[in-house]
C-alpha cells in the first residue's frame, strides 16, 4: 500500500439496534491489525428502534467512528451516495450491519485494490434461504445482461472502491446493485473475491420478492438510460 492509503467503511444501518454491539466488536477487530488506516462511518437510515443510541455511544467512546443520521428512511442507495459524499480518504469500503460478512474479509480486498479500482466480494456457499439465494441468483444474471460487467454477485455487502471513482458515480435509488459497472463505465477496473458469509443471527433482513427481483429488473432499464448519457472524459492537455 503507499504511504497516504486510508479506508473508510461505511456501515448503513436501519434497526439493526440488536446487531450493533458485534458490529462495533467486529469492526474493531478489524481496525486492531488493519493494512492502512481506517475509520468507520456509520450512516443511520432513519432507524426507528434505538440503533441511533448504539452509535452514539460508540463515536462518543472511539474517535475513529463516526455517523451521519438521515431524518427518515431513504434506502440503501442513499445511504451509500452519504457516505461517498462525506467521505475524504483514498479509499471507501462497505458493509452491511447484519454482519453476514466479516469486516476480517477486507484485508482480502484490499490486496487488490492497489491494480484495481473497485473490489467486491462474492459470497460463497451463502447462508441465505433458497427463495433469497434462488432469488439473487436470477437478479445477478438478469443484471450481467443488461451490464456485461461479469460479476456474480454484486448484491454482496462487502466492497472496497477507490474514493476518486467512488464520487464520480451519479446514484440513483437501487444503483447500489450497479457499483461495478458504473466503474466500468469510468474506464476503471474491478475484481471479485470470493468471502465467507455468515446466517443473520440478530435483527430483520428487509427481504422480499419485490426488492430482489422485480426492482433489480426496473433498474435495469434505468441504467441503460443512464449508461447512454453518462459523460466520461479524460484531459489530454491543458495551458
Amino acid at each position: 500500500m503507499t504511504i497516504d492509503t486510508t479506508l473508510t467503511i461505511i456501515v448503513p444501518v436501519y434497526n439493526e439496534a440488536e446487531n450493533l454491539e458485534r458490529v462495533y466488536k467486529a469492526l474493531q477487530c478489524f481496525i486492531d491489525q488493519s493494512q492502512v488506516e481506517t475509520t468507520v462511518l456509520f450512516i443511520n437510515d432513519g432507524s426507528k428502534d434505538n440503533s441511533q443510541s448504539f452509535i452514539m455511544r460508540f463515536c462518543e467512546k472511539n474517535s475513529t467512528y463516526n455517523y451521519i443520521s438521515f431524518d427518515k428512511n431513504h434506502g440503501l442507495s442513499t445511504a451509500i451516495k452519504a457516505g461517498f459524499d462525506h467521505i475524504e480518504s483514498s479509499l471507501i469500503g462497505y458493509i452491511d450491519a447484519d454482519l453476514q460478512t466479516s469486516p476480517m474479509d477486507f484485508n482480502l480486498l484490499l490486496k487488490h485494490i492497489e491494480t484495481y479500482d473497485l473490489v467486491t466480494g462474492v459470497r460463497s456457499s451463502r447462508k441465505d434461504s433458497f427463495i433469497k439465494n434462488r432469488s439473487s441468483k436470477i437478479a445477478n444474471g438478469i443484471r450481467r445482461a443488461f451490464t456485461k460487467d461479469g460479476m456474480d454477485d454484486t448484491g454482496c455487502p462487502l466492497k472496497i472502491i477507490k474514493t476518486e471513482y467512488a464520487k464520480r458515480i451519479p446514484m440513483f435509488k437501487g444503483l447500489h446493485r450497479f457499483l461495478p459497472a458504473m466503474i466500468l463505465l469510468q474506464g476503471g477496473k474491478v475484481k471479485q473475491i470470493p468471502v465467507q458469509h455468515f446466517e443473520r443471527i440478530a435483527g430483520k433482513a428487509n427481504f422480499n420478492v419485490w426488492n430482489r427481483l422485480i426492482g433489480p429488473l426496473t433498474d435495469c432499464f434505468a441504467y441503460l438510460w443512464m449508461k447512454k448519457k453518462y459523460i466520461n472524459y479524460k484531459i489530454d492537455k491543458k495551458g
